[in-house]
């Protein structure tokens, strides 16, 4: 497909928005994704359904018997794979946590219009496949190759920009991180929301950086320019800031809501007495956390931490509270062994990217 015509120049600038408010387009992209439910915040590992979804154009439907990985460009060996093949090299299962870049984008004042997500874009599976980074060395980048680009099955526009869904590493970065050619989630096959048959998975950042339906990877002798690396995914003070890119998660804590819901609202409603509230915590890069408080009735309290399990994979948290009658506002916050600390009031950027200020559970405490 060509990016020349352009059918959408009147969805090329900022869209005002209303806090509170979702137009009819936000709401038709949150009937598209999911989130998890907090609730199964509860588990190690999300069920495979429960795990969020952002899928920015069609889900392609891709042949697996036919499909093959080309590794194109500036290597000195170009060649490509199939599934079989792929499965065929050394395999390993890893437990890494993905969240959205726009995780908590609506608690962002005032907001970018788009997915209007709130806690729920995060979620924690066991993926397999097979290092990437020895698949970049048998094919060999040329001595002027400076970024290797990924580029997936599925194309459509935004902003007026019509494109393949691609992200690039520089080789610094993928020496460093510890990228994975990833094609079964939870011990099964790759379903096709979830980009199969193939996909990457870098684990410890945002989950854009994680090309789903992955078909190409190409060597670069420049800077990658694609829309999703330089037009997005940047944090940006105003419209016209270039701004700094979207890389590593940051640091953040979630809580399973206590008691039982309101259907709408999601306010909670518990019975006064002991009440053992858990929850997760997570860093990017690797990082573990070292620390997480959880206000109580105005007054932080440190959690206990389950022992740190996959270095990639979010920690389990627990903290006692004797609940009395009356409204209550929960919150947890995060530290990480860098001494990030998880912010009380969202961050601001533009687009509402990396939004990790502290969690807010009302609650209601009967009397009787």
């Amino acid at each position: 497909m060509s990016s020349d015509h352009n059918p959408f120049t009147g969805y090329a600038g900022r869209v005002a928005t209303q806090d509170g408010l979702y137009s009819q387009s936000e709401v038709g992209l949150a009937n598209r994704n999911s989130g998890i439910l907090l609730e199964t915040l509860a588990l190690d590992v999300t069920p495979t359904g429960l795990h969020y979804l952002l899928t920015h154009f069609d889900v392609p439907l891709i042949d697996e018997a036919s499909h093959r990985l080309h590794f194109t460009g500036a290597f000195e060996t170009p060649f490509d794979l199939d599934l079989d093949e792929i499965r065929a090299l050394p395999q390993v299962t890893q437990p890494v946590t993905l969240e959205c870049a726009g995780n908590g984008r609506s608690g962002v004042s005032p907001r970018s219009h788009s997915m209007p997500w709130t806690y729920e874009a995060v979620g924690t599976s066991e993926w397999t496949g097979t290092p990437l980074r020895p698949l970049i060395e048998r094919a060999g980048p040329k001595s002027d190759a400076v970024e290797i680009a990924f580029f997936g099955a599925d194309y459509g526009f935004d902003k007026g920009v019509g494109h393949y869904f691609g992200r690039s590493l520089t080789l610094a970065q993928l020496a460093e991180l510890d990228v994975l050619l990833v094609h079964a989630m939870n011990g099964q096959p790759l379903l096709p929301q979830h980009g199969a048959p193939l996909r990457l998975i870098v684990p410890g950042w945002y989950g854009m950086a994680s090309v789903k339906w992955l078909g190409r990877i190409e060597a670069l002798t420049a800077p990658f320019d694609g829309f999703q690396q330089v037009r997005t995914y940047r944090f940006r003070e105003s419209d016209d800031d270039p701004g700094r890119p979207v890389t590593r998660m940051r640091v953040k804590s979630l809580m399973v809501p206590p008691g039982v819901p309101d259907w709408t609202s999601r306010k909670r409603y518990l019975r006064p007495g002991p009440v053992t509230l858990v929850g997760r915590a997570w860093s990017g890069g690797g990082v573990p956390v070292s620390k997480v408080e959880v206000e109580l009735d105005g007054a932080w309290r440190e959690a206990r931490l389950d022992p740190q399990g996959a270095r990639y994979a979010w920690t389990r948290w627990s903290c006692d509270w004797t609940a009395t009658p009356g409204a209550h506002v929960l919150r947890c916050r995060a530290t990480d062994a860098d001494g990030q600390v998880q912010p009380l009031d969202p961050p601001w950027d533009v687009a509402g990217f990396a939004n990790n200020a502290a969690q807010k559970v009302p609650v209601f405490v009967d009397e009787t």
